[in-house]
């Protein structure tokens, strides 16, 4: 994402957006985790140490920013009402850092966290 200002330019990478993403994703509640969006990319997380490597994907167009999440949610929790809380938190986390609108918050539930000994 790109803004010029008569100052000069101003950049702020996707990496950067999704570092603020994912953090605002953990302090969700009811969300445990993120996770890859496929088994491909579960196999490059672990070769890769970014913790916002995997579960938060940003694409800018146009200063158009859409951010594409990637979570597991704890068992017994409304489905629906943690993605929702996670879509507000998120576009509320970025629009306030960055100072843009969000244009969307896509969440896609990946699995859930079952309690310990449950199977």
């Amino acid at each position: 994402m790109t803004d010029q200002t008569r100052q000069g330019r101003i950049e702020i990478s996707p990496h950067a957006i999704a570092t603020i993403a994912g953090d605002a994703v953990l302090r969700c509640y009811g969300v445990v985790g993120v996770a890859s969006k496929n088994l491909i990319g579960g196999l490059a997380d672990l070769l890769q140490p970014d913790r916002w490597g995997r579960g938060v994907d940003v694409h800018v167009h146009d200063g158009s920013v859409v951010v594409d999440l990637y979570v597991i949610i704890q068992y017994g929790t409304r489905i629906s009402e943690v993605a929702h809380g996670v879509q507000n938190s998120v576009k509320y986390a970025l629009e306030q850092t960055l100072g843009v609108p969000i244009a969307a918050v896509n969440v896609h539930v990946q699995g859930l966290r079952m309690p310990n000994g449950a199977q």
